[in-house]
């Protein structure tokens, strides 16, 4: 009945694997009991769980990055802490324990906390920032983020039941060919990618249609914020790179529970098929993850140095030049595999050439806040460490373009310093700069600033000390996912990378304590008129937090930064001429529903519990035929309503003071900035 489930499944072979699993189910339990304790369940239910509104969805998929972000923090600050004590010495981490730690890690990261925080603010801003109600297809959202979680779940069960893979994030066989690795840790990964990157698919689509269809009278694809720009080419990029994804872990799957051999080297096999696909989709996913980050420090940059944003339509230019090449260059992940001198000079010269934009793009950067009006805020601070680190970073990449550079450096943690090099302040400091952004549009009131600036240096000295030690360790040839060594010259590194783990570690917790205190202290922060920053796109003329529906009559868009047009004519808050009805979507379980079943076919098909794979995908195929029959799928928010509660917001806007740059961090800033011409 329970397949190859049995007793030996749970984590007692490790006492830190207990801790662990204990950890995660404690954690479940204090969450269940608090919510039923402060009776939330039906709130959860009815407002968030199966509210297709784009600005839940956004903030619930972020809710779940920061949770997995925590995990995978925990899990790199035991892999930093076993390298700085297994000198000549086994450590505290079994070698298959610490081969599973740096397989969920990177999956996590990569997976299931930069892409859902990638989502999440792609899906609370891009709608707002082109004057739409809400994306094209709200239920579709909705589903996404379901499986999405599904994929996550899987991950953390893994902690709890059973083992994970222990062959990296990227999976490469023959090492998780059923061969080499009979155990459900390769399974756990299949499914959990799996279910990710059909989410992913799903909203690549969603958000692409939305920026073609559903843009404000007006608003031309070169009036639209940098910011969109990022996500529509993001959106391509998921429709087109993911599928290759799927289709790798599905081909794997058929090795694994079929004993096809698409990967090995029995009856036509090929490993390097496995490794063309995977990179097919690897390297365009590195632009993913890099492109919204690069339109969120647009954003920042534009609005904290007070000046229209430099270079516009070269900027536009260089992020559709990055797109198209992001799909040529996926072979440079594998240099060392045999390929002709020939293949290897190819793509190591289109691999530069991404030097090029992305060049464009620092300068223009630089060149918007040249004689800008700068205030450092804590998204500044993070857009600052971002252009600086980001370049050194570009350089090693780089040098890693050159084929025989790359055959000495490939698997030493040379290799792992750039790439984090590249996404910790390329990806994860665009997104923390984001969170603290648009926070004050999402919720209201503003974040703690001193802890705020607080976190960010943790976040970059932990960064410089975690990883800068690792070129040189890489220098020295220390190889990558090494779990202990002899050579008394890697001693030194190894202990500073582990102090910045420690600061990381850091970083986060004041992180989570920034969020408490904040809302603590949210009444005397409230910026409920909603431009706290002097902004200078769309989601800025609304309320803070909007209302469901966005925008009480949708605006007419006249130009680039629509916003601050219209503040510096004087039309900004003024009363429509008349209002009408507003037709939104009902709200619906079908998205948490398939997520749910989703969640329980993937932990079937690891643990071949034949009878519970089918009853999940019964569910899922019941719930799309269930649905296709329900046809009061929409509500009327009446034009009264709407009138109402527009008109309250433009009193309390009318009769507020407008507060000048110098007080934006002050208790009077209300939302209500004073404009700029600059």
């Amino acid at each position: 009945m329970f397949g190859k489930l049995s007793y030996d499944a749970f984590p007692f072979y490790s006492a830190i694997a207990t801790a662990a699993a204990s950890l995660v189910v404690i954690g479940a339990i204090t969450t269940t009991i608090l919510i039923t304790v402060f009776g939330l369940w039906r709130k959860l239910w009815s407002e968030w769980l199966t509210s297709v509104d784009h600005k839940r969805i956004g903030i619930m998929y972020v809710v779940l990055s920061l949770v997995m972000l925590s995990r995978a923090v925990i899990e790199a600050c035991m892999m930093r802490a076993q390298q700085a004590v297994s000198y000549d010495s086994p450590g505290y981490l079994p070698p298959d324990h610490f081969s599973q730690l740096f397989t969920t890690h990177g999956t996590i990261m990569i997976f299931f906390m930069a892409m859902p925080f990638l989502t999440g603010l792609i899906n609370y801003v891009m709608p707002l920032q082109i004057g739409a109600r809400d994306v094209s297809f709200p239920m579709l959202n909705s589903i996404s983020l379901g499986l999405t979680a599904a994929g996550a779940g899987l991950m953390m069960a893994s902690l709890c039941i059973g083992r994970f893979s222990t062959g990296g994030w990227s999976g490469y066989p023959p090492y998780t060919e059923l061969a080499f690795s009979p155990g459900v840790g390769p399974d756990y990964w299949i499914w959990a990618v799996t279910l990710g990157s059909i989410g992913s698919t799903l909203t690549g689509i969603n958000f692409a249609v939305t920026i073609y269809k559903k843009r404000a009278p007006g608003m031309d694809l070169f009036r639209m914020p940098l910011f969109c720009w990022t996500a529509l080419c993001t959106s391509i990029l998921m429709i087109f790179a993911m599928p290759a994804l799927t289709v790798v872990t599905a081909l794997l799957a058929l090795d694994r529970y079929l004993g096809m051999h698409f990967f090995t080297n029995d009856l036509g096999g090929n490993m390097m098929n496995y490794a063309n696909l995977f990179w097919l989709f690897g390297h365009p996913e590195v632009y993913i993850l890099i492109l919204p980050p690069f339109g969120v420090y647009s954003e920042v940059f534009s609005t904290f140095s007070s000046k229209k944003l430099y270079g516009y339509i070269s900027l536009v230019c260089a992020t559709m030049t990055i797109a198209v090449l992001s799909f040529m260059v996926w072979l440079h992940h594998f240099f060392t595999m045999g390929q002709s001198a020939n293949v290897n000079a190819v793509f190591g010269v289109a691999t530069m050439l991404i030097g090029i934009p992305t060049g464009v793009k620092i300068y223009d950067w630089m060149l918007t806040m040249f004689r800008g009006r700068i205030r450092f805020t804590v998204p500044m601070l993070y857009s600052l460490a971002f252009i600086m680190l980001f370049a050194l970073g570009g350089l090693t990449g780089i040098l890693l373009a050159n084929p025989g550079v790359d055959y000495q450096v490939h698997n030493t943690l040379f290799l792992v310093a750039h790439f984090h090099n590249m996404l910790i302040p390329g990806l994860l400091f665009g997104m923390l700069a984001g969170y603290h952004f648009w926070f004050p549009k999402a919720f209201g009131f503003r974040l703690n600033e001193r802890l705020g600036r607080i976190s960010f240096f943790f976040w970059l000295f932990g960064f410089l000390f975690a990883f800068m030690p690792l070129y040189a360790l890489g220098a020295l040839g220390m190889p990558r996912r090494m779990d202990q060594y002899f050579q008394a010259s890697y001693l030194p590194y190894t202990i500073a990378a582990a102090f910045g783990a420690v600061l990381i570690m850091c970083a986060l917790v004041t992180l989570g304590m920034q969020l408490w205190v904040s809302v603590r202290q949210r009444n005397s922060n409230r910026v409920g008129l909603g431009d706290p920053w002097n902004g200078r796109s769309l989601e800025w003329a609304t309320s803070s937090p909007p209302p469901e529906y966005n925008f009480a009559v949708l605006p007419i868009v006249r130009g680039l930064d629509a916003f601050m047009a219209s503040k510096l004519d004087g039309s900004a808050y003024a009363a429509p001429e008349a209002y009408q009805d507003i037709v939104l979507p009902r709200n619906t379980m079908v998205g948490p529903v398939i997520g749910a079943a989703g969640a329980a076919c993937g932990f079937a098909l690891v643990w071949h519990i034949w009878w519970l794979v089918s009853f999940g995908l019964l569910v899922i195929i019941g719930t799309v035929i269930a649905r296709s029959f329900v046809r009061d799928t929409k509500r009327i928010i009446p034009a009264d309503e709407v009138q109402r509660e527009q008109e309250r917001w433009l009193r309390a806007a009318r009769q507020a003071p407008p507060v000048s740059r110098d007080d934006e961090l002050a208790p009077a800033n209300h939302g209500l900035a004073e404009p700029s011409a600059a």
